[in-house]
């Protein structure tokens, strides 16, 4: 693999950005993104997906149980939802949550004080493409929905594995494209005009579910991502399809 600091080739979908109009990077426009629609995330995540997020969340951090990881770095954590579930059903020593948005992490706090999770959980604000922790500082690392926001996803994924701890897990959910045709058409207009008025309907940031469906449908997703993951120096790395593959739990190991 190349070196860490090395550049990385950016991806097509590194590209999509949630306000074209708008001369911020990528980076930025996610961050003011995420701070607009914090206070309602939650409730529009299980509200949209008729709860199946839930489940999915479920599943992926199953797959990290036989590994019995002790410290576990969520990326882009968000309000924290992974991290939560994770704690409960892994019962790990620590976990690290990271995020660029300032609005979703204080939500996040919120929830963790209010569950007596604080000395467990712990959300701090950081770049995912430049975290600060050191080499092989974690037993598994974890993203739910996230690393498609990445400004280069290679780079993301560079520093995931670097902060990983030989033998260390990797666990991503991210949507796809379902393969039945009647499934995937469905799917499509839910995702590019249901979903947006629906927020807009709830006083949410249409654009910035107009800018969700973009991205999941410029996303690499099952081999393309897999290969990716090979390329950045992943070993064993795998997939999942979930719920007609609208979703898929991608998984490897350095």
């Amino acid at each position: 693999m190349p070196p860490i600091f090395a550049p990385m080739p950016a991806q097509p979908h590194d590209h999509i950005i949630p306000f074209s109009e708008s001369e911020k990077t990528k980076k930025e426009q996610v961050a003011e993104m995420f701070d607009k629609i914090a206070g309602k995330y939650d409730f529009m995540n299980r509200f949209l997906s008729a709860r199946t997020d839930v489940s999915w969340r479920k599943k992926a951090i199953n797959s990290l149980k036989k590994h019995q990881p002790q410290y576990i770095l969520d990326i882009a954590t968000g309000t924290g939802d992974m991290a939560i579930r994770s704690f409960k059903m892994l019962n790990p020593k620590q976990i690290t949550g990271v995020d660029i948005s300032t609005q979703m992490l204080e939500e996040g706090r919120k929830k963790i004080e209010k569950l007596g999770l604080s000395q467990h959980i712990k959300l701090e604000k950081g770049d995912s493409e430049n975290l600060h922790f050191a080499d092989a500082s974690f037993d598994a690392v974890m993203a739910a929905f996230g690393v498609r926001n990445f400004e280069n996803l290679e780079k993301g994924l560079s520093e995931m594995r670097r902060v990983l701890k030989p033998g260390g897990q990797l666990c991503i959910i991210e949507f796809s494209r379902p393969k039945p045709a009647f499934i995937n058409s469905l799917y499509q207009l839910y995702m590019s005009v249901v979903a947006p008025q629906i927020a807009k309907a709830f006083k949410q940031d249409k654009q910035a579910y107009q800018y969700l469906n973009k991205s999941a449908k410029a996303f690499p997703e099952r081999k393309d991502f897999t290969a990716i993951l090979d390329k950045v120096g992943f070993k064993n790395s795998g997939y999942k399809a979930l719920t007609f593959g609208m979703c898929c739990i991608y998984s490897a190991s350095k």
